[in-house]
């Protein structure tokens, strides 16, 4: 451990946790709980519900869809999903999609060690994968923060991210049902929906989708070189005209929809937190969504 990453840990412990107490009304750490394997009870089918649950049997009996209810386990075993590739270096120094992604990442790992839950981490990018077994406590997080303090290695040239080996390397590591956080801009190699859909049939997944403003609005600033983060392409643009302007928003809005429907799908609660959004809003909105939802 460094004393950089301890500085980091405690500036984010007094800046957004502290507030983050004080935003929330009640426990936040039993918000995402362990699964449990004994059976509880039977209640009628919501649309929120996990169709995994059903109980077919109770269903065809009684003509409408009834789920299973288990008791919880008290320890929570959670898994941080963090994509190191190289779009996600887009952005300034403390303010692009890699700030965020440490910050948050650091914050998520701090609020779930608590109380003797345990997280572990798995960085990717294509070419260097490391993975941090599950431990509890401030010790995990503090080596977390130093292996993200480390400058993501460069990946190969002209490569896009293999997001379906990156969650396929997330299931294998997890020997029991676990809680999966993943956090990435979800910019890679096309295929990746099949490989997030089988890492939510064994496990609870939430995708946290980290995005630059300019990713979502093209910023009026005449001739510029737009470079592909992942490939290293560039091409000369004139931001200011309307045409392009246009094709950029419908493609925007193509995406975003089609992000959505591949989330809903594979039964993931998806959040998108944008660089410019203060963290403490952002994870207040990932815990008051994860109460929401039924258990």
């Amino acid at each position: 451990m460094t004393a950089a990453s301890d500085r980091l840990l405690r500036r984010l412990e007094w800046q957004v946790l502290r507030r983050l107490d004080g935003r929330l009304q009640g426990g936040h750490r039993t918000v995402w709980r362990g699964v449990g394997i004994d059976f509880a009870d039977l209640r009628t089918y919501t649309p929120e519900d996990d169709v995994r649950h059903i109980d077919w049997n109770v269903t065809a009996r009684m003509d409408e869809p009834f789920v299973r209810q288990y008791t919880e386990d008290r320890e929570l075993t959670a898994w941080l999903v963090l994509d190191r590739s190289a779009s996600m270096r887009v952005g300034g120094d403390g303010h692009g999609k890699a700030s965020v992604l440490t910050e948050l990442a650091l914050c998520l790992a701090r609020l779930l060690s608590q109380h003797g839950n345990r997280v572990g981490a798995v960085l990717y990018d294509n070419a260097h994968q490391l993975v941090l077994p599950p431990r509890s406590g401030r010790t995990q997080t503090l080596r977390l923060a130093h292996e993200l303090d480390r400058p993501a290695p460069a990946g190969k040239a002209g490569a896009t991210t293999d997001l379906s080996a990156m969650l396929r390397l997330a299931a294998t590591t997890a020997r029991r049902r676990s809680l999966f956080l993943v956090l990435s801009d979800f910019i890679g190699e096309p295929g990746w929906e099949r490989a997030l859909t089988l890492l939510s049939h064994r496990h609870e997944v939430v995708a946290v989708r980290i995005v630059d403003p300019s990713e979502l609005r093209l910023p009026d600033l005449g001739l510029v070189v737009i470079e592909d983060a992942e490939t290293g392409e560039q091409l000369l643009v004139d931001t200011g005209d309307p045409l392009l302007r246009r094709r950029f928003a419908a493609q925007v809005r193509e995406r975003e929809s089609e992000l959505a429907g591949t989330m809903r799908r594979a039964g993931v609660a998806a959040h998108r937190v944008t660089t410019d959004t203060d963290l403490v809003d952002a994870l207040v909105g990932m815990v008051r969504h994860a109460r929401r939802r039924p258990r």
